[in-house]
C-alpha cells in the first residue's frame, strides 16, 4: 500500500477510472484493499496489508455492492408536518433541513440549558470525525451530553486495562505476535466468524504446535479448531478466571519474581481467589477441574502465552472486574511484556479504538485525557483557543444518555452520527420510546436506519469510500481512509457537516478538510496517553501506519508496549481483587434459560449496512436462535420452527437453529436484526457496570416457546402481548459485592421452583432536615403494603446522601421502627437485610428520613423486597 492512488487512465475515452488503496469499513482489522471507480459499481481486490495479508472476509469483499444500492439517502429528509413525527418523512433541500437543526438547537438550549442537547457517535467515525464530534459537543453545543456506541462494545476491556496497566490500547502487541505464542486462550471470542482474515495468524501459530484454549458457551467455529473448549454459563468468566489462578498459585506456577520486580497488590489478589477452589469453580461455572488444571497449566508452562478476551467475557454487570481477572492470571503468570505474550482485548468496531481514544466519550478529552482533570483541560482548550472553565464537565454515558431522553435534566433535542441504537442499545423497546419522547431528533446516516426513521430531520452521509480521515485498527496502528470516488452530488460526509453546523451556530475553528483537522488532533493529543503528536500522514503513507503512543516524529510508534515498565505512575501493573458476582437476572420458573447475544459471519453490527446487502443476505437471510436438540425437544421445538423468545422487557421471534454446539441451559440469538426479531428488545440494562457503565447485553433470564413451523418470514409477535417500556426514573447506580458463598446447584439437582416478584421502593428525593430526632416520611412512594394472601422480606437497602451532613433513613413496619441506616455526609451504604423478619399479607412497609435541623438536598434510596 506504497502508492495511494493510481494515475486516471481512460478506456474508451468516455469514461475515467482510478484505483485507490484504503480500507475495509467493516471490523477493527481494518483489512487493506483497493478500490477502482469510475465505472459503476465499484470493484475492489484485497491488499497485502499487515493485518490481512491478502485476506478479505464475506463482509469486505461486498462492501462496494452498497455504494450505489438503491435505498441510499441522497437528498435531506424532513417532515411532511414539522414537528409532528407520524407525518412522512420527505425529501427536502439542506438549507431547510439545517436551518430545522439549528433553531432546534437554539430553540432548546434556549428553553432547557445547554446540556439539553446532546450527541451520539459511533465506532465507525474517522479519528478527525469522532475528535471533531467531540470538538463540536464541548465547544460549539458547550454540552456535556455526548457519549458513543463503543460504551457498549470494549468499554470494560478499557476500564480494567487503564487501572490495571495506565493505558488502554485493544492489543499492546501487533496481531502478528499471535503466530509466536505457544497457548492462547481467547475468552468470549470468536474470531473466525467475527474477523476471519485474522485467523491466519492462529493457524500459523497451530501449524507450529500451538495450543489454542476457547472459553465460550457455544461450540463456535473458533472452538471448532482448539485444542480445548471450556463451555462456562454466561456471566461466570470472573469466577474460571480466578478459579485458573487459585490453581496456579496453589502449584506453584505463579512468576514470582515478575509479580516482585513489575507489580504491587497481589498479595490481596492472592488472599481473594483463595476461595475459587476448583469444585467451587465447577459448580458456579460448569467447566470441569479436570479442565481448568490442563489450562491453567498449559498456561503456566508455555514459554509464550496470550489471554485475549473479547464481548462475551466483557458484555456484563461487572465486565471490567470480569477482564480484571484475566489480567490478574496473565500478570501472575508474568505474560504482559514479553514478546509472543500477554493479555489483549479483542476490539470489534472499525474505528473502536480512535473513537474513544479523542473525544466522544463522556468523561474524555483528545489522546485519552480526562474531562475531569484540570492539567488536560487547559491542555485541551488551548489547543481550541477557549477558556477552560467554559468545557462542560463529565456527562452521562451511553445508556443513562439514552433512558434520560426527554426528561427534565435530560437531553430534549439529540444529534446522532453513525449509530442506530434503536436496534443496538440494550432494553431496545425501551430507548426507542425514549427516542420518541424527544423534542427534536435529528440523525445523519446513509440508509434509513430504524434509528434515523424515528427522526424528525435526516441527513445524508458520505460512506467510507467516499470521505478521508484516519483510523485505528485493533493493535493501535493509525492508517489511512483514502477516497476512492466522489459520493452523491451535494453529499457531505460527517466531518464537513459538523463544519457547517458550527459555522451555522456562529462558532468558528471547525474544519471540513480531514488532514487539517488531523494536524489539530495531533495538537490536542501531545503529551496525552493516546499521543499521536509524531504520527503525519505521510508517515502513515510511508510505513503502512504507525502504531501509537508516537509523540514525535522521530519516535517509531509503540508496536509492542511495557516491555519495560507500565504507563502508570511508577511503572508497575496493578493487581486488583475482584469477586463473582451473580447476574442481574437469574433464572426463575417463569423465565428458566439464560439468553446470550453475539454476531454472525455474514452479518454487522445493527445490521444497517449488511442486511441490505444481497450476497450477504444469501448467506445470512434470517435471524436464527440457537437450542440444544435437548431442550428443543423439550420444548416440541423442531429446526426451522417459529420460535418466540420472551423476556421481561419484551418479545422477539426467530427461526430455531437446533445445535448441539450450545448448552442445554443457554439459547443464543444474533443482535444484527431490528424489528420483531430484536435480540436487543430483549436484553437487560437494569444493572450497569459501576466502572464502565456497561449494560449486561451477554446474559439475561429468559423463556422459549414455538409458535409455529418452518416459514420463509417470521412475523412479528403481535404488539398487544409486549410490555409496556420501562417508565423514566432516576437510575440507581448498581452496587455489586461478592456473595459469601455460591448457591448454585450442581448439574442434575432437583429443585422446586417458587414464584416470587421483586419489589423496589426507590428514588431519588429531597430532604429538609427537622433534627436527627424527628424522622418522617419522605414521599408517597417509599410505601408498600404487602398484598393479602402473599408475605415479603426486604432483602438490601442502599442509600445515597447528596448532604454535607449525616442523615438517617428509617425501615417502618406498621408505624414501629425496623432499622436504621446511618449515611455519612457525601457517601453511600449499602445494607443486606437477611435478619430481617417475614412481613405478612396487609404489612405495611415505609422509608422515614431525618437530618439535622435546617440542612437541605437530596437522598437516594433503593430498598429491595422479595414478595412470595
Amino acid at each position: 500500500m506504497s502508492a495511494p492512488a493510481s494515475p486516471p487512465t481512460t478506456g474508451s475515452g468516455v469514461r475515467t477510472l482510478r484505483t485507490t488503496n484504503t480500507h475495509c469499513p467493516y471490523c477493527s482489522l481494518q483489512c487493506g484493499m483497493a478500490v477502482t471507480a469510475g465505472d459503476r459499481p465499484a470493484t475492489l481486490v484485497p491488499l497485502d496489508f499487515p493485518t490481512n495479508r491478502g485476506g478479505l472476509c464475506s463482509k469486505g469483499w461486498s462492501s462496494v455492492e452498497l455504494l450505489d444500492h438503491p435505498e441510499r439517502l441522497t437528498r435531506p429528509l424532513v417532515r411532511a408536518v414539522p414537528g409532528d413525527r407520524s407525518s412522512p418523512l420527505v425529501e427536502g433541500t439542506w438549507e431547510a433541513a439545517l436551518d430545522a437543526v439549528v433553531a432546534a438547537v437554539r430553540r432548546t438550549q434556549a428553553a432547557h440549558g445547554r446540556d439539553a442537547v446532546g450527541c451520539f457517535g459511533g465506532g465507525s467515525l474517522t479519528n478527525e470525525q469522532a475528535y471533531q464530534f467531540g470538538k463540536f459537543a464541548r465547544v460549539a453545543l458547550r454540552t456535556s451530553a455526548i457519549d458513543y456506541n463503543g460504551r457498549f462494545c470494549m468499554s470494560s476491556a478499557a476500564g480494567a486495562a487503564n487501572r490495571a496497566f495506565g493505558l488502554d490500547r485493544g492489543l499492546p502487541f501487533p496481531l502478528a505476535d499471535i503466530a509466536e505464542a505457544d497457548v492462547v486462550v481467547l475468552v468470549g471470542s470468536n474470531p473466525a466468524d467475527t474477523m476471519p482474515p485474522a485467523m491466519q495468524w492462529f493457524d500459523a501459530g497451530r501449524e507450529r504446535g500451538a495450543q489454542h484454549i476457547v472459553v465460550d458457551p457455544r461450540r463456535t467455529a473458533t472452538a471448532r479448531n482448539a485444542a480445548l473448549h471450556l463451555q462456562p454459563l454466561p456471566g461466570t468468566d470472573l469466577a474460571l478466571a480466578n478459579g485458573l489462578l487459585h490453581i496456579a498459585i496453589a502449584e506453584g506456577l505463579v512468576d514470582d519474581e515478575y509479580i516482585a520486580a513489575r507489580t504491587t497488590g497481589f498479595e490481596a489478589v492472592k488472599a481473594g481467589v483463595a476461595a475459587y477452589w476448583p469444585d467451587r469453580v465447577e459448580r458456579l461455572t460448569g467447566v470441569p477441574v479436570a479442565d481448568q488444571r490442563r489450562t491453567a497449566f498449559a498456561l503456566a508452562r508455555a514459554g509464550r502465552a496470550m489471554v485475549l478476551t473479547a464481548r462475551g467475557a466483557e458484555q456484563h454487570r461487572s465486565g471490567t472486574d470480569t477482564a480484571q481477572a484475566w489480567i490478574n492470571l496473565a500478570l501472575a503468570l508474568g505474560l504482559p511484556g514479553r514478546r509472543g505474550s500477554g493479555w489483549g482485548t479483542v476490539t470489534g468496531q472499525g474505528n473502536g479504538q480512535g473513537g474513544r481514544e479523542h473525544g466522544q466519550k463522556a468523561d474524555q478529552l483528545p489522546g485519552y485525557r480526562s474531562l475531569s482533570d484540570p492539567a488536560a483541560r487547559a491542555h485541551v482548550a488551548a489547543v481550541w483557543g477557549v477558556d477552560p472553565d467554559d468545557l462542560p464537565l463529565p456527562g452521562r454515558s451511553a445508556f443513562e444518555l439514552l433512558d434520560a431522553l426527554g426528561t427534565d435534566g435530560g437531553v430534549r433535542t439529540l444529534l446522532v452520527l453513525a449509530s442506530n441504537v434503536a436496534v443496538s442499545a440494550p432494553d431496545a423497546r425501551r430507548v426507542v420510546s425514549r427516542l420518541r419522547d424527544l423534542d427534536f431528533l435529528v440523525v445523519s446516516d446513509f440508509f434509513l436506519s430504524e434509528t434515523a426513521e424515528l427522526a424528525d430531520v435526516v441527513l445524508p452521509s458520505a460512506m467510507w469510500a467516499e470521505e478521508a480521515g484516519t483510523m485505528t485498527n485493533v493493535e493501535g496502528r493509525v492508517l489511512r481512509r483514502r477516497r476512492a470516488l466522489d459520493p452523491p452530488s451535494g453529499v457531505p460526509d460527517d466531518l464537513q457537516l459538523l463544519a457547517t453546523l458550527a459555522d451555522r451556530l456562529g462558532v468558528d475553528g471547525f474544519s471540513g478538510d480531514p488532514e487539517t483537522v488531523f494536524e489539530e488532533l495531533r495538537r490536542a493529543s501531545a503529551g496525552g496517553t493516546a499521543d499521536y503528536s509524531g504520527i503525519s500522514y505521510r508517515r502513515i503513507d510511508e510505513e503502512q501506519g504507525v502504531f501509537w503512543p508516537c509523540p514525535d516524529e522521530t519516535h517509531p510508534g509503540s508496536p509492542r508496549l511495557f516491555s519495560e515498565r507500565f504507563a502508570t505512575p511508577d511503572g508497575r501493573a496493578r493487581f486488583l481483587r475482584v469477586e463473582h458476582v451473580d447476574p442481574h437476572e437469574r433464572p426463575d420458573a417463569e423465565y428458566p434459560l439464560v439468553l446470550t447475544t453475539g454476531r454472525v459471519l455474514a452479518q454487522y453490527q445493527s445490521g444497517t449496512q449488511t442486511r441490505r446487502s444481497r450476497s450477504l443476505q444469501m448467506v445470512a437471510p434470517t435471524p436464527r436462535a440457537e437450542l440444544h436438540p435437548d431442550l428443543a425437544r423439550r420444548l416440541g421445538i423442531e429446526q426451522d420452527d417459529a420460535v418466540e423468545l420472551r423476556t421481561r422487557r419484551g418479545r422477539a421471534r426467530f427461526h430455531a437453529s437446533v445445535t448441539d454446539t450450545i448448552r442445554p441451559d443457554v439459547v443464543f440469538v444474533p443482535f444484527h436484526w431490528g424489528g420483531g426479531a430484536s435480540a436487543n428488545a430483549l436484553t437487560d440494562a437494569g444493572a450497569l457496570d459501576p466502572t464502565s457503565k456497561m449494560p449486561a447485553f451477554k446474559v439475561c433470564a429468559v423463556a422459549v416457546s414455538r409458535v409455529g413451523g418452518p416459514a420463509e418470514r417470521v412475523p412479528p409477535p403481535p404488539a398487544a402481548t409486549q410490555p409496556e417500556p420501562r417508565a423514566h426514573r432516576t437510575p440507581i447506580p448498581s452496587v455489586p459485592h461478592p456473595p459469601a458463598r455460591s448457591t448454585s446447584a450442581r448439574p442434575g439437582t432437583r429443585r422446586t421452583p417458587v414464584k416470587s416478584t421483586p419489589r423496589f421502593l426507590q428514588g431519588v428525593f429531597p430532604i429538609t432536615g427537622e433534627g436527627l430526632a424527628k424522622p418522617g416520611p419522605v414521599d408517597p412512594a417509599l410505601r408498600y403494603t404487602v398484598p393479602a394472601g402473599c408475605s415479603a422480606q426486604a432483602l438490601y437497602f442502599r442509600g445515597g446522601n447528596a448532604t454535607g451532613e449525616l442523615v438517617y433513613v428509617l425501615l417502618v413496619r406498621d408505624g414501629e421502627p425496623m432499622r436504621w441506616f446511618p449515611i455519612g455526609a457525601k457517601a453511600d451504604t449499602h445494607v443486606p437485610l437477611r435478619v430481617v423478619e417475614d412481613l405478612p399479607g396487609g404489612s405495611v412497609v415505609e422509608l422515614h428520613a431525618a437530618a439535622p435541623e435546617g440542612v437541605v438536598g437530596e437522598i437516594v434510596v433503593d430498598l429491595g423486597l422479595v414478595e412470595v
